[in-house]
């Protein structure tokens, strides 16, 4: 969440920098929350000041004078005030602090001005488009039903859930393996997290309160299946000081992902694009201040590798103010070109927040230059979002029979298979 201080007195900047991203976030009670804790303020401490005062003067008068009862009386008022205004003053952080949660990270300078996604900025490409001599197949005809079985997976659960089969799910493992030993070779430490947290390690990342309706939520509890393994991974150091020489901190994890994407009805009714479980290797980093600009680009590059290494054409787009998640300052998307829907679709979004989930969380870094506890910075990508690079293969790689040839650094993983079978009827 933003610094509360640094809101109550810097509004106006905070309202510009809000304006970037699109929308008309209403901080009509914020203001007049915050111009009520200057006022408590002024008069707590005005009402301290008179304390010491009176307590000071009384310390030289005569206890059984007429003008000692006085002062006596004097300071019983002042002290009620002033516990009064500490009170209300307690009210009115605990009311701004729920307020805050609301409000999204705002977002760097060097961010894009835009409206929309239309607005987002292209930085990079690398690769080549595949060409075809015939008209390139979507991966759900490629892989109905004999490899992604949508009907049986919507029988079992319900839409948008699919059951992997045969040479499909044997890519799915393969690929994990692959995007965790790459990362691990990259310096990260493989972390395997629960599935299930809490409502304090989903609010410290920013998925709570403003985003419940889309999380899984375990009734009779208060636990939520993970949206993302940056929600457990990040809060690791949740209420924890970390020694600057450990830093930055570099982990890698796969989990399974739920979300209700209760804001897409209608988009991507078909095929795996959009599933509400879906698999995932995240990237996390915890790192200081100074260097989070460049571990956030660095990490950028860790998560291109495994398309690289896929021979996968992509692109990398900066996205505008407009565009942001809640939680991020600065962020990337990776797209990765599908020529069954001719067009490019994120494969990997990777976000630098500031110090936004470190505050709600409260991972803290020790500086060991000026002695003293800092907010750490945290970073995270997909790297990378394991369905989607399964679509990604299909379409790249297929034959004009419907068949999907293997790329060469999966091999090793998937026993040395070349050639997924056609089953295009």
């Amino acid at each position: 969440m933003l610094d509360v201080r640094f809101v109550c007195e810097n509004m106006d900047l905070v309202e510009e920098r809000l304006k970037l991203r699109g929308k008309q976030i209403d901080l009509t009670e914020i203001k007049k929350l915050a111009n009520e804790r200057l006022e408590l303020l002024y008069t707590y401490e005005t009402n301290q000041q008179l304390l010491n005062k009176s307590q000071n003067e009384m310390a030289n008068l005569d206890k059984k004078s007429e003008e000692f009862a006085k002062k006596r009386d004097e300071l019983k008022e002042i002290s009620e005030q002033s516990k009064k205004a500490k009170t209300r003053l307690a009210e009115v952080l605990e009311s701004l602090d729920k307020l805050i949660l609301y409000i999204p990270n705002l977002p760097q300078e060097s961010v894009p001005v835009g409206a929309s996604e239309e607005d987002n900025v292209i930085i990079k490409t690398w690769g080549v488009k595949p060409s075809f001599n015939f008209t390139p197949k979507n991966h759900w005809d490629l892989g109905d039903t004999d490899y992604m079985d949508f009907e049986r997976g919507s029988k079992i659960t319900g839409t948008k859930f699919t059951v992997m089969k045969s040479y499909a799910a044997k890519m799915e493992r393969a690929l994990i393996n692959l995007m965790l030993d790459t990362h691990g070779e990259a310096g990260y430490t493989e972390i395997f997290p629960p599935f299930l947290v809490n409502r304090t390690s989903m609010t410290g990342t920013g998925q709570l309160p403003k985003f419940e309706e889309d999380a899984f939520k375990i009734e009779g509890t208060d636990y939520f299946l993970v949206p993302t393994a940056e929600v457990p991974v990040t809060n690791l150091f949740a209420d924890e000081i970390i020694p600057e020489s450990e830093l930055p901190i570099k982990y890698a994890a796969y989990t399974a992902c739920f979300r209700k994407e209760a804001g897409s009805a209608g988009r991507d009714t078909r095929g795996l694009i959009r599933q509400h479980q879906f698999n995932k290797v995240e990237l996390v980093k915890i790192t200081t201040p100074e260097t989070s600009d460049l571990e956030h680009k660095k990490l950028l590059e860790d998560a291109e590798r495994i398309l690289q290494k896929l021979n996968l054409h992509y692109r990398v787009v900066e996205l505008c103010g407009a565009d942001l998640g809640f939680s991020a300052s600065k962020c990337f998307d990776i797209e990765v070109w599908l020529p069954g829907q001719d067009n490019y679709r994120e494969i990997s979004s990777v976000s630098n927040f500031l110090d936004f989930q470190a505050r709600r969380a409260k991972i803290r870094y020790k500086s060991e230059s000026e002695k003293k506890n800092s907010l750490a910075h945290t970073i995270n990508g997909s790297g990378l979002a394991v369905g989607r690079t399964v679509v990604a293969i299909f379409e790249n790689y297929q034959q004009e029979d419907g068949s999907i040839i293997v790329p060469e650094v999966l091999r090793p993983y998937m026993g040395g298979l070349e050639i997924i079978p056609s089953i295009v009827k």
